[in-house]
């Protein structure tokens, strides 16, 4: 270990957190940060106000560049916390070399700060529909029955169009389930209830079975234009999101979709695992209506000071400089939406994603979304250009406990096929 780090007791972490120069980092997997009891720990979640920066990340060659984008700067006091000891010592050393100088490690986070429900801390509010690699695993092999309520589970690789992706590797017994099962490509939108019954009906998935999805391609053969990016999972997201409308109790995605499980080094199977079909999805469906907005309502929720249409594009289609899609003529935005800054273009989410595709610290999220007026008090609907992205930004305020997000289903797709409804292009005022 440098020298030039310290060690810090509890007492004295206590007294640097009212100091606005210390920053805390939580060096410990996202799901830990999340609110995953990893270790045993009394309660799950960080210490407040903690940032994000896992271990992991450490081998990624653009490691400084995560740590500026969080503001971390060499001018702050950092304290680093973790669950093992020599983890902690390996990110101050790297910290040091990088050029930061005033650097503490705190070691008693499990023992003594998560055992004292008199010191903050704070975790994702949904963490549990947020899971990582190793709890899908201790899933499939029985490990741990106690980490699921349910005995009838289904593993699910999402894709679009995509069989090629699922059968060069995929998780043991998982089935595959194409987009299109659940969304039209006519108009991008949710099948009708009776296509939804019985498509769902079809995978053996019922109301009261825990479904995990996960994500790997988008295209088919293969033929990503964007390959590593995140948008494989988006499509996970996407048939999540119509599960959870259609009445599925619970829905949960692996965080950072196929990539983590590889990334965990466990077994890739090739098989073509069959569907075993259901009788009955259980419940009438759409259980769950108000998650979806559609153009009437949009409406509606534009002349509302209690409602706010989230554009989730990249700015160059909020603008109107391209419309995103080949299959979409017209360019512009809705007028009156508030930008929700996506990433740079209509197959990527980088603003909502860490570099290994997990899903990005909530509270950075909050922060972006805070900043241009997007707040849990108001009634919320996504959306982007056919429904993905806006499925990606429900489903991250949705794990945040907001309570009033909905998707707008049709997005700049439907909106812009009725030459009725008005559109803006260039900068807003």
């Amino acid at each position: 270990m440098n020298l030039k780090t310290t060690h810090v007791s509890t007492n004295e972490l206590k007294k640097l957190r009212e100091n606005k120069n210390v920053i805390t980092v939580d060096i410990r997997p996202v799901d830990a940060y999340n609110g995953w009891r990893l270790h045993n720990e009394s309660r799950g979640g960080h210490i407040k106000g903690a940032k994000s920066l896992p271990m992991k990340w450490t081998t990624y060659m653009d490691w400084i560049e995560i740590v500026k984008s969080k503001g971390i700067s060499s001018t702050n006091h950092i304290v680093i916390y973790g669950y093992d000891s020599n983890n902690s010592e390996d990110v101050a050393d790297r910290f040091i070399r990088a050029g930061y100088k005033t650097i503490s490690i705190y070691n008693h986070f499990v023992n003594e700060w998560s055992n004292n429900n008199e010191l903050p801390m704070e975790h994702l509010n949904r963490y549990n529909n947020l899971v990582s690699a190793d709890w899908v695993n201790e899933l499939i092999t029985g490990n741990k029955p106690e980490l699921y309520n349910n005995d009838k589970f289904i593993v699910v690789h999402s894709h679009y169009r995509n069989r090629d992706a699922y059968l060069s590797g995929h998780i043991p017994g998982a089935i595959d389930m194409d987009t299109l099962a659940l969304e039209t490509p006519e108009t991008w939108n949710r099948r009708s209830p009776k296509e939804l019954k019985d498509a769902l009906e079809e995978h053996g998935i019922t109301a009261d079975t825990t479904v995990v999805l996960y994500g790997k391609f988008m295209f088919p053969n293969n033929d990503d234009p964007f390959p590593g990016s995140a948008a494989g999972d988006i499509g996970a997201i996407r048939n999540a999101f119509i599960m959870m409308y259609a009445g599925v109790k619970d829905v949960r995605i692996l965080n950072g979709g196929f990539q983590s499980w590889e990334d965990a080094g466990y077994e890739v199977d090739k098989d073509d695992v069959p569907k075993i079909a259901v009788a009955d999805f259980g419940v009438s469906i759409p259980q769950k209506p108000k998650l979806i907005v559609d153009v009437p309502e949009a409406k509606n929720m534009l002349a509302s000071k209690n409602a706010e249409l989230v554009c989730v594009r990249s700015w160059p289609e909020f603008i109107g400089e391209v419309s995103g899609y080949n299959y979409i003529e017209k360019k512009g935005r809705i007028p009156g939406a508030i930008f929700g800054n996506c990433g740079s273009d209509a197959y990527h989410m980088e603003n909502y994603r860490n570099l290994d595709h997990t899903i990005r610290e909530f509270h950075e999220v909050q922060a972006i979304w805070e900043e241009v007026g997007i707040t849990p008090d108001k009634h919320l609907a996504f959306y982007c250009g056919t429904g993905w992205r806006g499925s990606e930004a429900f489903f991250n305020a949705w794990l945040m406990g907001w309570p009033r997000v909905s998707l707008f289903d049709g997005g700049w797709f439907e909106w812009s096929n009725d030459p009725e409804n008005p559109f803006e292009t260039g900068k807003p005022e």
